[in-house]
């Protein structure tokens, strides 16, 4: 950051008073601008035994497999922001949505929460095969449903998203329903290593 949003003066780094970290501060008008973590809000589509994966369509890691996830909007809920980055991503929609994991990654300045819920199917027909509303969204190059054995583990686009499931087919396993939470570092090591 180089100048203020409030008044347009250049901005110096320096710890404020009372505060214990650098911080962007206008010498000018003395706005404190602080920078603080993005959270990303996700979806694990579920169908039976399977997830509903998205290839991505976008950069980074164009090509690459994804739960459906993005960045938090001003003015929505952690869940508004997953529910809405499904249908983007997938143009799916999840029944009965519970918060099933956060992860922090704090080299990244980042926070993801998942919600895990059953796709929704459309209204001529509900088995899971032929019922179940999803396709690309402007942000993938296709949508596809997985199951454990089936996922591309070596093709996922961000740790997070291969930690993440891991837990989802554990718990489903066991049948338990808590919320998942743990950090990434770096350097990243795969848990299917």
């Amino acid at each position: 950051m180089n100048f203020c949003s409030q008044c347009g003066q250049p901005v110096n780094l320096k710890i404020p008073e009372g505060d214990n970290r650098e911080r962007h501060v206008c010498d000018h008008c003395e706005t404190i601008h602080y920078q603080n973590p993005r959270i990303i809000a996700g979806c694990i589509p579920v169908a039976g035994d399977q997830v509903l994966l998205c290839r991505r369509a976008i950069e980074p890691r164009h090509g690459l497999w994804t739960l459906p996830a993005g960045f938090m909007e001003n003015g929505e809920t952690a869940l508004e922001g997953a529910l809405r980055e499904c249908e983007e991503e997938a143009n799916a929609r999840i029944n009965n949505p519970i918060l099933s994991g956060i992860f922090d990654i704090p080299h990244i300045n980042q926070v993801y929460m998942f919600y895990r819920g059953a796709l929704s199917t459309n209204a001529q027909n509900d088995s899971i095969e032929s019922g179940t509303d999803y396709s690309p969204g402007i942000e993938s190059l296709e949508v596809e449903l997985f199951r454990e054995s089936e996922i591309p583990w070596d093709q996922l686009a961000f740790p997070v998203m291969e930690l993440m499931l891991h837990h989802h087919f554990q718990d489903s396993k066991l049948n338990l329903t808590e919320v998942r939470t743990g950090t990434i570092t770096r350097p990243w090591k795969s848990l299917r290593s």
